[in-house]
C-alpha cells in the first residue's frame, strides 16, 4: 500500500459485481472485466461475462465508483478506480485476470503495479496523452470539446462500433455511457505511465486498427511498454466486447489465457 493511500485512503463506496461461473470441469482463473470510463459491468454483461464461463472461467464484471449500481462518487479520481478494483480482486477466491478497456485498461495498468495478478489484458486501451485528446477532437469536435473545459464528453455511436453492427443497437449502447468526473477527465489529458507489474505477470495488447478513439501509433506504444505488439481485430470498433464480431477478441484472449497458464 503507497502512503497516500495510507494516509488518504480512498473513501468506501457500494460495488456493482456481475458474475457467471463454469457449469463444471476444470475450471481456469478468475477473469475480472473493468469498463471504461462511462460504461460499466453491463458493457461484459451483454456478452463476454458469460461466454468466457462457458470457456471455464470463472467470470466477473464490476462498475466503477458512479457507474452503473456501484455507488456514486462526484469527485471520484484515477486513484479511487484502482482502488476498487484492487479490492475487488483480493476479494476473488483465486488470484485473478485483469481485463480492462479503454481507460478501464489504464485503471488496470496501475492495479497491476498493486495486485499480483496471474495476467493483464489492456483491450483499446486508453492511456491519455495530448496526442489522444487532439485526435478525439479532430474526429468529433462538438463532444470532445466541452471535456476539455470540465464539461462532459460526448462519444458518437460511429467512434465506439464498426458499421456491422446494426444502427439502432450501437445507439441503444451509446445512450447508456454515463457522465465522467471532470477531474477524472483532465487527468487523462496528461500521458500516464503506470509502473511496472507487481510479479512480472503476462500482458497482452489487443484492439484494432479502425478504432476510432486510440490510434493505432498509441496501440503500438502501450505493447512496447509490456514487450510485445498488439493483438489487433481489423474492421472492429473501440468497444470489442460489443460489436458485431464480439466473439473473436474474447475467444482469442482465453485462448491466450490457456497457454499462459
Amino acid at each position: 500500500m503507497r502512503s497516500d493511500e495510507w494516509s488518504n485512503p480512498p473513501v468506501p463506496v457500494r460495488r456493482e459485481v456481475l458474475d457467471a461461473v463454469p457449469d463444471a470441469g476444470e475450471q481456469g482463473p478468475p477473469v475480472l472485466f473493468v469498463p471504461g470510463y462511462g460504461h460499466a459491468a453491463w458493457a461484459f454483461a451483454q456478452h463476454w461475462l458469460e461466454h468466457t464461463a462457458g470457456r471455464g472461467f470463472p467470470a466477473y464484471a464490476m462498475s466503477l465508483r458512479g457507474h452503473g449500481g456501484s455507488g456514486p462518487f462526484p469527485q471520484a479520481r484515477l486513484r479511487d478506480y484502482v482502488h476498487d478494483v484492487t479490492q475487488v480482486a483480493a476479494s476473488l477466491p483465486k488470484q485473478a485476470v485483469l481485463v480492462g478497456h479503454g481507460a478501464g485498461a489504464l485503471v488496470v495498468a496501475q492495479a497491476l503495479a498493486r495486485y499480483p495478478a496471474r495476467a493483464g489484458v489492456l483491450v483499446s486501451p486508453v492511456f491519455g496523452g495530448m496526442g489522444t485528446a487532439f485526435g478525439m477532437l479532430r474526429r468529433n469536435p462538438a463532444g470532445t470539446l466541452p471535456g476539455l473545459f470540465g464539461g462532459r464528453v460526448s462519444l458518437r455511436s460511429s467512434q465506439l462500433f464498426s458499421r456491422g453492427l446494426p444502427a439502432n443497437l450501437a445507439q441503444s449502447y451509446a445512450k447508456r455511457l454515463q457522465r465522467v468526473p471532470a477531474a477524472t477527465q483532465r487527468q487523462l489529458i496528461r500521458r500516464r505511465q503506470p509502473e511496472p507489474p507487481v510479479g512480472d505477470p503476462p500482458v497482452l495488447v489487443v484492439g484494432s486498427p479502425d478504432d476510432r478513439v486510440v490510434s493505432g501509433s498509441a496501440l503500438e506504444w502501450v505493447a512496447r511498454r509490456y514487450g510485445g505488439s498488439p493483438l489487433l481485430f481489423p474492421g472492429m470498433g473501440h468497444d470489442l466486447m460489443l460489436d458485431a464480431r464480439w466473439q473473436e477478441p474474447i475467444d482469442a484472449i482465453l485462448d491466450w489465457l490457456e497457454k499462459s497458464r
